[in-house]
């Protein structure tokens, strides 16, 4: 029996299959857990994370507070254009309100 977990990360890896992240376009990837949201700005070919945030909470409000920070914190590191990664998870509800935050702020993606 294949369980919930295998298939988001049977999901997250056919995604990460097709895009990563470059210094020049680094990726944003979300992450939701039981208790709290976070993003990550990450550049793969060197494996360090350029920024980061997490919020407690994961509904949309708090959605909305991280997609706002993360995009702060990608202006403050000198940021622009990154390449979304939704981690497995469906792009609707807090994903989607993080992605059109940090679109809103400025990140181009």
């Amino acid at each position: 029996m294949i369980i919930r977990r295998q298939l988001r990360q049977k999901r997250k890896a056919s995604i990460r299959a097709r895009l990563s992240g470059t210094a020049k376009v680094p990726r944003l990837a979300v992450y939701r857990s039981n208790t709290r949201l976070s993003a990550q700005i990450i550049d793969d070919v060197k494996a360090v994370s350029l920024a980061s945030a997490w919020v407690k909470g994961k509904n949309n409000a708090s959605a909305v507070a991280l997609g706002e920070a993360i995009a702060v914190k990608a202006k403050a590191a000198g940021i622009k254009k990154v390449v979304f990664d939704r981690g497995g998870f469906r792009y609707h509800g807090s994903i989607k309100q993080v992605a059109e935050k940090a679109r809103a702020g400025g990140l181009i993606f």
